[in-house]
């Protein structure tokens, strides 16, 4: 046993050890810009008011080191999850789905909300969207009627839909792996919502399913050892862990920095 636990302390390590070379994102409410006009997305998804923020940089930062892997090739279908709740994987999800789309060679971005419990992806974007990826999976609706956009040329989005009593059966059937093989077809990228990886089984199915997994966690909030047993429950699943997002982190930008911006 002293060698099994040893082996996971020198894997959580080298993964923490991530945290360095990963995006850090500061979503602090107090320090987005206004909202333009009568747009009803939240002031959260700062990457859709102000692409040239600060703010969006990091997003842009974290975009550049997923799709600029030296060793692999960029992973295409990009899971975010989040050890517990309330760690801004959401808002995560949508800054970095829009940043990915305002990219110069105009990539085709789908993101999907497969928070098949709580899905909250069109209360960001002020939408109501009836029908969605439980819809899909149950066979009630095809994928072109569930996909809508916004305002942002390349970029789709798929809702949760309604709260089906069965969420892991359905993102573990034939029915999931057919719907995200017929969207590497028509779209260059897959972002993928998903719930919190402890209190659920969900991510794990899905990362299994995907190129690679980005853990949203909250500074200040989430204990060390949280992040351990997440971390663990992915391994488990065989899911690749691509690295961590940093959110609510206090830090300072020098004043040249802001001048150059």
């Amino acid at each position: 046993m002293g060698k099994i636990t040893n082996a996971l302390k020198k894997a959580t390590e080298e993964r923490f050890s991530r945290l360095d070379r990963i995006a850090r994102i500061k979503e602090q409410e107090r320090l987005v810009v206004q909202k333009m006009g009568e747009s009803a997305i939240d002031s959260r998804i700062i990457s859709y008011f102000d692409p040239k923020s600060p703010i969006t940089e990091q997003y842009k930062i974290l975009k550049t080191n997923i799709l600029s892997s030296k060793n692999e090739r960029s992973p295409r279908t990009i899971l975010i999850t989040s050890a517990i709740h309330s760690e801004g994987k959401t808002v995560t999800a949508l800054n970095l789905a829009i940043t990915m789309a305002q990219a110069v060679n105009n990539p085709k971005i789908v993101l999907i909300d497969a928070d098949l419990r709580r899905g909250r992806m069109t209360k960001y974007l002020g939408t109501k969207q009836e029908v969605g990826l439980t819809e899909i999976l149950q066979g009630k609706t095809k994928i072109e009627e569930a996909i809508f956009k916004i305002d942002i040329e390349n970029l789709a989005f798929i809702a949760s839909g309604s709260y089906p009593e069965n969420p892991a059966e359905l993102l573990n059937s034939e029915s999931m792996k057919r719907f995200l093989s017929d969207l590497k077809v028509n779209f260059d990228f897959i972002v993928i919502d998903t719930p919190p990886i402890i209190p659920v089984t969900d991510p794990g199915i899905l990362g299994a399913q995907a190129d690679g997994v980005l853990m949203v966690i909250q500074a200040g909030r989430t204990q060390r050892g949280i992040v351990e047993h997440a971390s663990e429950l992915l391994h488990q699943a065989h899911a690749k862990l691509l690295g961590y997002v940093l959110t609510n982190i206090e830090y300072h930008l020098p004043e040249y920095i802001y001048r150059y911006l």
